[in-house]
């Protein structure tokens, strides 16, 4: 009776739905802010998509839905770190141009063929998204462009089979 047990030290709480959610400080970010904004979207073009007589295209946006939500997690809990295997930056640019060029051609032909309200309406939220990945690849290519210039792989030196084959007249 005697005995009282110290209350442990408090920590906060961490909910199950903040523990999936990506943190402040990466939504806050550049990168989180583009994420976010191509999975919302590629979400309501989705769902337009569902309600239009161009449900044929509804494809597009949910698997463009599910890859930025995909990478969304990945980067916000910082997954891709683990995974070194993986050319994270390069796999988030092809993804980003394949999205930008197939959404630009969807909205297209949604907004020109297509004459009811909800394929209209998914053809005008793709063309934003469309701007949100084209943004986003853009900046990708721009860091990846910094890196390179700055050296990136200046520390390994070119193999004797890449001098043996290079198109230099110095030989």
């Amino acid at each position: 009776m005697g005995d009282i047990e110290a209350p442990e030290p408090t920590r906060p709480r961490q909910t199950v739905l903040q523990s999936v959610l990506p943190s402040r400080e990466f939504a806050t970010s550049r990168k989180g802010m583009l994420l976010v904004a191509e999975a919302v979207l590629s979400f309501v073009s989705f769902v337009c998509f569902a309600a239009a007589t161009a449900a044929a295209f509804v494809t597009v946006p949910l698997l463009e839905f599910l890859a930025a939500l995909f990478l969304l997690f990945a980067y916000s809990t910082k997954f891709n770190e683990r995974f070194k295997g993986f050319l994270w930056p390069l796999m988030d640019f092809m993804r980003c141009v394949t999205a930008s060029i197939i959404f630009f051609i969807v909205s297209i032909i949604a907004v020109s063929k297509y004459s009811d309200g909800a394929s209209k309406a998914a053809g005008v939220f793709g063309f934003f998204a469309t701007i949100a990945f084209a943004l986003d690849f853009y900046l990708i290519f721009n860091e990846l462009a910094n890196f390179l210039k700055e050296g990136g792989n200046s520390n390994v030196e070119p193999t004797r089979q890449q001098e043996e084959f290079s198109d230099s007249d110095s030989d």
